[in-house]
């Protein structure tokens, strides 16, 4: 633990991890048995700034490194694979990472003051905390991830056609925002507008989860989220519908679904169905659902009732006629 008093220390030169950076990338990419191009390459995919000839590394970065290194030396993944991997932990890692100093901070200094009976920095209260519970942290990350590979492996294995690409998939895609989110922005102060945000990112994911659906991404006033199928796509629109847009509390929102091909990449979607999506949320009316011709027609007939709407041009796709959809 830090000396409470003496001459601060730079977080950088003190990385949570627990080690001094002591290694320059060059001695790092040796161990590691990259060459330092690909190495540079791989740090920055990873989402970290590059430090030139510094010392700026440590032993642990230099052990990640070496594991990636035996991957490709094995013939696993080759260096472009490899780069595509460590950019989607990258992305994920970087997002987690400020959510949970966003969500905790504020609770773990008040820990460290009771248990140290002192304030201290976010980062020695980050250190004290790791150090008391790190593993079990580490243990839910591990686990998490563990449980997702094994659940997108099944669902490869549940879509997967004779000849056919193993990232393409047939998918009801759908699009939720909040009505009026600039407007808000204006009104509200910066705290209620972050709660606002957490409460929505959180009641979507909630439904989206227990429709058997996955939340893509979240973008502050909009969520992405994928179904197998149409009918869950629509419970999972109306599930958002009524958590949010008929609250009270929360303001109005707009759910736009798209069924067809997507393509698969680094946990996002891509593909016309994921543009089409966000396109029809644009034309929705307030708490209300709209829909292409795609998911319209997987809707069971004997439950859903569709009309079309008058045609209209939508950026990227020309004029189309979107509908909206209810159920019997």
């Amino acid at each position: 633990m830090p000396a409470a008093t003496g001459a601060p220390t730079k977080v950088s030169e003190r990385p949570l991890i627990g080690q001094e950076p002591t290694l320059t990338a060059r001695e790092v990419a040796a161990r590691a048995g990259i060459p330092l191009p690909h190495l540079r390459r791989l740090w920055r995919n990873l989402g970290f700034p590059e430090r030139g000839d510094e010392r700026a590394y440590t032993e642990e970065d230099a052990a990640a490194m070496a594991a990636l290194g035996t991957v490709m030396q094995d013939g696993l993944l080759d260096l472009d694979l490899t780069l595509n991997v460590v950019r989607g932990a990258g992305l994920s890692m970087a997002r987690l990472a400020d959510w949970e100093v966003g969500a905790m901070i504020q609770r773990i200094e008040e820990a460290f003051a009771d248990a140290e009976g002192r304030t201290g920095s976010p980062t020695e209260a980050t250190e004290w905390v790791l150090g008391k519970h790190g593993n079990r942290f580490e243990q839910v990350l591990l686990y998490a991830w563990r449980r997702h590979l094994e659940a997108a492996v099944a669902r490869l294995e549940s879509t997967r056609a004779i000849d056919a690409d193993p990232h393409t998939t047939h998918l009801t895609v759908g699009f939720a925002d909040i009505v009026g989110f600039t407007a808000l922005s204006n009104e509200l102060s910066r705290e209620k507008i972050g709660d606002l945000v957490e409460v929505f990112e959180a009641r979507c994911s909630d439904v989206i989860s227990a429709q058997g659906g996955r939340l893509i991404k979240s973008m502050g006033d909009a969520v992405l989220f994928v179904n197998d199928d149409a009918l869950a796509g629509y419970a999972t629109a109306e599930g958002i519908i009524h958590v949010v847009g008929r609250d009270k509390r929360m303001p109005d929102v707009r759910v736009g679904l798209a069924t067809g091909a997507v393509v698969m990449r680094l946990g996002d979607v891509f593909g016309p169905p994921v543009n089409l999506a966000a396109r029809l949320t644009a034309v929705a009316r307030r708490n209300r659902i709209i829909v292409d011709h795609a998911t319209a027609d997987e809707l069971p007939t004997d439950q859903f009732e569709t009309r079309a709407l008058p045609p209209r041009p939508m950026r990227g796709f020309g004029v189309m006629e979107p509908l909206t959809a209810r159920r019997l």
